[in-house]
């Protein structure tokens, strides 16, 4: 599937955004039973598996890109969501739901930082706005008017940093590769990177330290784990990613970082909903300044769309 209009693009991030802030509170409860490195081995490895059978029923198949270059591009691309999801679900074991909230959300501005600086990129002025409006509104929305830094925090900047070199990487990778089979091989290099540090890291694989010794099937039948790993796995990984990488053909990398700073607002709202977690005055503000920051970044965007080629298309024709 070949995604060409921007505002299905938009949309499309928006739910991917919503699934990653709903998911937040089912994950961060399988955490405190599941080791962070046996889950994201769990989580990836489901995700590469699901989307095998479309890519059997997919064009892509078809289409003659050298492997080793999109092998290449996709061990790049798990290292760096494998660096990013051990720093984040880690770094919450030391630190504030709010401090990872928000130091995570630091990939808005990044994006456009690291993106100029290793590739030249450039932001306009509009865009810019919109995203130091968004990032006030991050602060606002995950912090209120306190902030401490703690042990906990330094892994979370280097998820933020890994993120951000995702999404520009990603973007840079997409517009001559398939999607689907860059997701494949970066979902099963995050299992792989994860199952390497389990193995290595000299802690059990399926119990906290502390906790009661479990054997594999003990633990990952448990209720709440199974139905972790399904969600994370097929929503918040294999679509999710999936889309990211579909939608970055058509869209700026800053705009993606700007769609995603919505997580925060969704994972609220999903604690709201199921831990009668409230927001406060200051947190509505915050949520109100992302989405103004989203408005402004688009509505400043007078950019000629990118031409969209079905790659498929054009590889059967060169056959």
């Amino acid at each position: 599937m070949t995604i060409t209009s921007p505002r299905f693009a938009f949309y499309l991030l928006l739910f991917v955004s919503f699934i990653w802030g709903a998911e937040f509170v089912l994950i961060d409860l399988t955490i405190a039973q599941l080791p962070t490195h046996t889950f994201n081995t769990l989580r990836f490895g489901l995700a590469a598996l699901a989307l095998l059978p479309v890519y059997y029923f997919s064009k892509e198949r078809h289409q003659l890109k050298p492997m080793l270059a999109l092998l290449g591009c996709g061990l790049l691309l798990g290292f760096l969501l494998f660096v990013g999801f051990y720093g984040q679900t880690e770094g919450m074991r030391y630190t504030s739901v709010s401090n990872a909230g928000f130091i995570t959300g630091m990939n808005v501005p990044l994006v456009s930082l690291l993106g100029f600086i290793l590739f030249k990129n450039r932001t306009r002025w509009t865009a810019w706005v919109g995203i130091i409006t968004a990032t006030l509104g991050l602060y606002l929305l995950t912090m209120g008017d306190e902030f401490t830094f703690n042990k906990g925090d330094l892994l979370v900047l280097i998820c933020a940093f890994s993120f951000a070199l995702h999404i520009i990487f990603t973007g840079r990778f997409v517009k001559n590769s398939p999607v689907l089979t860059l997701c494949i091989i970066q979902f099963f290099a995050v299992a792989a990177f994860s199952l390497l540090s389990a193995l290595l890291s000299g802690e059990p694989l399926f119990y906290l330290v502390g906790q009661e010794a479990l054997s594999w099937d003990q633990q990952v039948f448990k209720p709440i784990i199974i139905f972790s790993i399904l969600i994370a796995g097929l929503l918040g990984t294999a679509l999710a990613y999936w889309g990211q990488s579909a939608c970055q053909k058509i869209l700026a990398p800053h705009k993606v970082a700007l769609i995603f700073a919505s997580e925060p607002i969704f994972a609220h709202g999903a604690a709201w909903l199921f831990l009668d977690e409230h927001l406060g005055a200051l947190g509505v503000v915050g949520a109100v300044f992302i989405i103004l920051g989203m408005v402004i970044s688009e509505w400043g965007d007078k950019a000629p769309k990118p031409k969209i080629e079905d790659s498929t298309a054009a590889s059967l024709a060169s056959q």
